[in-house]
């Protein structure tokens, strides 16, 4: 699978954590940035994974910055991004069964390295079941073609 990643600077830690932990004999991982700690602006990063996404040029997303919060917003006005801020493997589970989440988002300073290595694992293995929620995320998809954005 491939995996766009990106982090703002409040994220940089735990994106950097996130990369070791995918295997990469079963993920091909590109990092969008940022390559350090220094400040930098979140709707950068988050809108390049986003966009990568969206492309067909990465399979999924993950982006990560203090409270997952912006980078959510960011990446959700990208068309065709469903992007699920996620602090609980509950959630974690749900955004894909349900929702058929193509970017996890996490707060770097809402959670710890152990949680979000579990979440991520949890996000990358759990399937979209379709049936039901199929229909949702096509109301979702025509309101998205149908609306100047």
């Amino acid at each position: 699978m491939k995996i766009a990643v990106g982090s703002d600077h409040a994220g940089f830690e735990l994106k950097e954590y996130i990369k070791g932990i995918l295997p990469p004999g079963e993920h091909e991982v590109a990092d969008v940035g940022t390559h350090s700690p220094e400040s930098v602006d979140y709707p950068d990063f988050g809108l390049e994974v986003a966009r990568r996404v969206a492309a067909g040029e990465a399979d999924r997303g993950i982006i990560v910055c203090g409270t997952g919060i912006g980078m959510s917003i960011a990446a959700n006005k990208v068309r065709g991004i469903r992007a699920a801020l996620v602090n609980d493997l509950y959630t974690a589970a749900q955004s894909r069964r349900h929702n058929d989440a193509n970017v996890l988002v996490l707060g770097g300073r809402v959670i710890g390295k152990g949680l979000a290595e579990e979440i991520v694992k949890t996000w990358l293995s759990t399937e979209f079941e379709g049936g039901r929620h199929l229909g949702r995320i096509r109301k979702i998809d025509d309101f998205e073609k149908n609306t100047d954005r």
